[in-house]
Parts: structure tokens; C-alpha cells; sequence
């Protein structure tokens, strides 16, 4: 049943007075982006609440996911909450142009997709009266006050799965005892990525009896789509060339991928690096790098062909991350070497490779733990420790396939919880 919270603090009415007052420099600044992004006049008017589909009939169970890797963590976990739920229909929001075109190119059965309404009163209401949720499910710290508190005053009970919350928000949220607590004494269920963010949503005003410890979701999410004509096209580039790739980097990580693999072209002269900045529009700054570094390279959105003479292949366009991974088993994973947090190494995994880290993952330290217990991935901290770890894994074979059968391993061992994670969502929320 949903919660009945105590009266809202002085600060949430501050919050709302604000965030009504500056409604329409928020607008503007989102159909800006929206515009740039090619989004349709009519979808971008979902960011107002006014939705652009129809509800459908019957129970409507309603996941708000930030962005993209958030969304393809829901959307496994619709597919098997469609499977017990077969009369069940799913809402969708997400709230950038890249999760939007993701979601419409892997929608699961019964779902549909919608731009979430801003924070404030017009929009939250125009959303709420149209949908009509049966149930909410906020994913990672998708924490909108007035939506979260509107939603259950409508008696949709809420849960905030795969709970994640920064040291930084933590704190902030800590200082003010009595909003938190009146903000997240509306969620009727709280599964946490692990047992740090447990105890700080406890600390933060919670209910402790709310609070389950669940799993990382984005260890259950879907392989990322692979485009079968490009990989075929790129592995005739390649031919019998040995290949490894850096993905998702960073500004600043470069120089250390780049000397890792000046050093392996000693050994490897025909080595190919396919290197994935995590933001493309960067490829001017990489070009520079790469310039300075003598490599010779190709660029993806330019269309240049893989030459015998390329030793970087810069693959700077979205999109296509899950066919540059069906290419190779060994991936440096970016964001790590850097104080950046890292990224969900599930996705080169899933793929079946093996994964190399820098130190900087904190924000996935619980999803990285079994796989490097596991021998699955390795820490680095230097370009010549990178160096080694490639150079091991191109070499041989053998220790090659015992790091791809540790991440096999974790991958399964991780899926199985799913299962419990939908049992737990049922009977907290009441979905029949």
C-alpha cells in the first residue's frame, strides 16, 4: 500500500516555489537541446506533460530511468516482468534524446516511451492524470521531489530500484534531515546496488524496514545491439590483424592508451587499437593526441576505411559501442584512470570479453569486486601496466580464455538475480 508521509517541510514548499518560477528558463533550455538532438515538436511537449500516446487499458506499471545505461538495465527486466505480468502494459521515461532512439530500437512487448514532465506543477499533473500509473519504479537516483511526492499522494506506491546516491548528494541530503525524510518516506520499497547506499539512505531518514539489498541491475541488462553488415564490413578490414580496444574514454585518458599501445607496436607492428571516446564530439582533441603521438589513424564519421598502414581506428560515432565489442575479447574500459567513476563493465562482458580498468571505478566498485575476483578484469595504473595486460592476453591464449571464463561466470551468476528482484517488486507493489 502506499505511504501516508508526514506534512511536506518548509524546504520542499521552497523547492517547489523555485523550480515553478524558473518553469520557463527549464523549458527553454530543454527544447534547446531537444531541437539540437532532431526531437519532433510533439515529443518534445511530453517535457510538459502533455504525452503524445494514448494509455492503454488495463494495469500500467510506470519505470523512470535517467539516461542510457539506466535504460537498458529496465529494459531486461521489463521483458521478464512482462513474462509473469502477461495482461501487464509498461510507461517508459527517460529523459535524453540517445536513451529515447535506444529504447525504440529494443522496446520490450506492451511498452511505449515518453519524455518525463519537468519538475513542477503543470507538467507533473498533466503526466499523472494522463497515465494513471498502477506503479512507479525509479531506477539509480532519478530523485524528482515533486513528482515522487504528487505520484503517491495519487496512491501509486513507489519503489527506487538499484538505489545509487553520491557521497555529494548523500551529504547534502544529510544536512537537511527532514525534507529527505519526508521525500523518500514515499517510497514504499528501496532496493540498494549494495550495502554502503543501504546504510546512507537509512541515515538519510528512509525507513530501514524499506530497505532491501539488491544487485546491480546493469549486470542484468541485454547485450548491446551488434549491426551484423557493419561487423561483417570491419572484420574484412581488419583481417587477420591482432586487435584491442579502448572504450569509453575520457579527456586525459588518451595519452595513457596511446603510449600503451606504442609500446605494444614494438612487438605487434601491425597491432590495431580501435579506440571508442565515450564523447565523440571530442574528435578533434583525439585527432591532436594522436597527431602528437605519431599513429596514424582512421575516423569512423569521416567514413576512412581501415588501411594495412592505420594503427587507430577511431570509432566516434553513437550507437554502435555493442559491434566495435563483438570484434574483440579484450577491452580497456575508460572513466577509471581519471577520478571519473568508470563505467558499467557488464556491457564489454556480456560481449565475452575480458575487461581492463584503471583505479577511478568507484562509481561501480560493486559490479567490478567479483569480476576481477573472479580473474575476469584486471586493474592497471600505468600505460606500461596496460601495456603488460594486453600484451599478456594477445600472447596467450590460454590465460586469454581463463579471464573470458571468469567473466562468463559473473555474468550468470549476476542474470540468476533477476528472478528475485521481480519477486520482490510483485509483492512490495502489489503487481498481479
Amino acid at each position: 500500500m502506499p505511504n501516508t508521509p508526514d506534512r511536506p517541510t518548509l524546504l520542499y514548499h521552497l523547492y517547489c516555489s523555485l523550480t515553478s518560477a524558473a518553469a520557463p528558463l527549464a523549458w527553454r533550455t530543454v527544447r534547446k537541446k531537444l531541437n539540437a538532438a532532431g526531437v519532433p515538436q510533439e515529443r518534445q511537449q511530453e517535457r510538459l506533460g502533455h504525452a503524445s500516446q494514448p494509455r492503454p487499458d488495463g494495469q500500467l506499471i510506470w519505470f523512470h530511468a535517467a539516461s542510457v545505461g539506466e535504460t537498458l538495465s529496465v529494459i531486461s527486466l521489463i521483458k521478464r516482468l512482462g513474462e509473469r505480468l502477461p495482461d501487464a502494459q509498461f510507461l517508459i521515461t527517460s529523459g535524453t534524446p540517445t536513451s529515447a532512439a535506444l529504447i525504440e530500437k529494443r522496446m520490450p512487448p506492451r511498452a511505449r516511451h515518453q519524455y518525463p514532465p519537468l519538475d513542477t506543477a503543470a507538467p507533473v499533473k498533466r503526466f499523472l492524470e494522463h497515465w494513471r500509473p498502477n506503479a512507479g519504479v525509479f531506477v539509480e537516483s532519478e530523485i524528482w521531489p515533486r513528482l515522487i511526492v504528487e505520484a503517491s499522494r495519487r496512491d501509486i506506491p513507489l519503489a527506487l530500484l538499484n538505489a545509487r546516491l553520491s557521497d555529494r548528494s548523500v551529504e547534502r541530503w544529510k544536512k537537511r534531515p527532514q525534507t529527505a525524510g519526508f521525500i523518500l518516506d514515499h517510497f514504499s520499497l528501496f532496493l540498494t546496488q549494495n550495502d554502503k547506499t543501504a546504510t546512507n539512505l537509512n541515515d538519510m531518514g528512509a525507513p530501514s524496514d524499506r530497505i532491501q539489498l539488491g544487485t546491480n541491475l546493469k549486470a542484468m541488462s541485454e547485450p548491446l545491439p551488434v549491426d551484423q553488415g557493419t561487423l561483417y564490413d570491419i572484420r574484412s578490414q581488419i583481417a587477420d590483424r591482432p586487435v584491442w580496444i579502448a572504450s569509453s574514454t575520457h579527456a586525459g585518458e588518451e595519452e595513457t592508451v596511446l603510449a600503451a599501445h606504442a609500446e605494444l607496436l614494438k612487438r605487434w607492428p601491425d597491432l590495431l587499437l580501435l579506440l571508442i571516446p565515450r564523447h565523440p564530439e571530442r574528435r578533434s582533441e583525439v585527432a591532436t593526441l594522436l597527431e602528437n603521438a605519431g599513429q596514424s589513424a582512421a575516423f569512423r564519421s569521416k567514413g576512412e576505411k581501415i588501411a594495412p598502414q592505420t594503427q587507430v581506428y577511431v570509432a566516434d560515432t553513437l550507437g554502435e559501442t555493442g559491434t566495435w565489442y563483438a570484434l574483440c575479447p579484450i577491452v580497456f574500459l575508460g572513466g577509471s584512470l581519471r577520478e571519473i567513476g568508470g563505467h558499467n563493465p557488464f556491457e564489454p562482458a556480456q560481449a565475452g570479453a575480458a575487461v581492463i580498468t584503471g583505479p577511478g571505478y568507484y562509481n561501480f566498485a560493486e559490479t567490478f569486486a567479483p569480476l576481477i575476483e573472479s580473474g575476469g578484469a584486471t586493474e592497471v595504473n600505468s600505460a606500461s601496466q596496460l601495456a603488460d595486460i594486453v600484451a599478456l592476453w594477445l600472447s596467450d591464449a590460454a590465460a586469454l580464455d581463463k579471464a573470458r571464463a571468469g567473466v562468463k561466470s559473473c555474468v550468470n551468476t549476476q542474470k540468476s538475480a533477476l528472478d528475485d528482484v521481480i519477486d520482490t517488486l510483485c509483492n512490495t507493489l502489489d503487481l498481479t
